[in-house]
């Protein structure tokens, strides 16, 4: 005779729940504290406005190395130093590889990335000469950290992710179009970059969005990050045609070797924010909580750019 087991209903949502891990994005809670002493160490008089090929720069390559490190993320090269070949004195990108979890799409690269480096010591105002770099681009190199430590954590990326800080962007950006170079010659098949610069302060009131694109009508990712979260969170930005900002940072040199969907996101509305390459760009400027924000909102975000079963950005005619 056989033994008949009944389970309740409340026993087998239990148990079920213990074998199916459920990953939701928006449960994941991007912590204040972390943002802040990261961006604190980075702003910090230590490390003397990051000029590249400086100390102070390199202090910020040991430290970001060490965000990869505590992480487990491989470095994509040898170690997780990039070093440059169009710069005179030593200077580094810092890269790091997490592969995709699935078989086919994780052939297909997705790059996350910000510059770390600023100018350096300059011209004092009000007896102030080192230029900290707090908004630029110390904010967005934060941003970065903290996808690293999501993605670390929740592994939930189909299609692989190359993280990466970029030097010498103040010098042309030449981290950028050093490594963009190196990964086209060895054929990577990159679909997408995603840049965050200049995070650091909110858009002012008034304005219909939380966050501005350049290159906003290059390709469909506005609209359909829009789509995403219902709302216009990346919208049209003058200033941002005016003064070219697409060919201004290291989103630039991919869509120039790859021809993709390359762009950077920031929300600072430069009109508004006057401290542009002025020793008064510092940490105490910055609105942590409206960074933390951001960055959260972004999570379920990317997760849907990076998971998507196609590749559903593309370039416009």
């Amino acid at each position: 005779m056989k033994k008949v087991v009944f389970l309740s209903v409340s026993l087998i949502a239990l148990l079920t729940s213990c074998a199916v891990k459920k990953s939701n994005p928006e449960d994941y809670k991007v912590n204040e504290e972390s943002v802040i002493n990261t961006l604190k160490f980075l702003t910090s008089d230590e490390l003397e406005g990051r000029d590249s090929g400086s100390e102070g720069l390199e202090k910020a390559a040991l430290y970001l190395e060490d965000v990869f490190a505590k992480n487990s993320i491989k470095p994509y090269f040898a170690t997780y130093r990039d070093t440059l070949s169009n710069f005179p004195k030593p200077a580094y990108n810092i890269v790091g590889y997490l592969e995709g979890n699935d078989a086919k799409l994780k052939n297909e690269v997705v790059v996350i990335g910000a510059h770390y480096d600023h100018v350096g010591i300059g011209m004092a105002v009000a007896g102030d000469s080192i230029y900290n770099g707090a908004d630029d681009n110390a904010s967005g190199t934060t941003a970065v950290t903290e996808l690293v430590n999501y993605y670390a954590k929740e592994k939930t990326n189909k299609r692989s992710i190359l993280f990466c800080f970029f030097s010498a962007e103040e010098k042309g950006l030449l981290g950028s179009k050093h490594l963009s170079a190196k990964l086209k010659q060895a054929n990577m098949d990159v679909y997408l970059m995603l840049n965050y610069e200049m995070i650091g302060v909110p858009m002012p009131a008034g304005k219909d969005m939380v966050a501005f694109m350049t290159g906003y009508g290059k390709s469909n990712l506005a609209n359909k990050i829009n789509e995403y979260t219902g709302k216009t969170f990346i919208g049209y930005y003058d200033f941002a045609i005016k003064y070219q900002l697409f060919r201004a940072s290291d989103n630039y040199p991919f869509y120039s070797e790859f021809n993709i969907p390359a762009h950077t996101f920031s929300t600072t509305d430069m009109e508004s924010f006057h401290y542009y390459h002025q020793p008064g760009d510092e940490f105490d400027e910055m609105d942590t909580a409206h960074m933390t924000d951001f960055i959260q909102q972004m999570i379920p975000v990317t997760e849907k750019l990076i998971n998507a079963d196609t590749r559903e950005i593309v370039l416009k005619d």
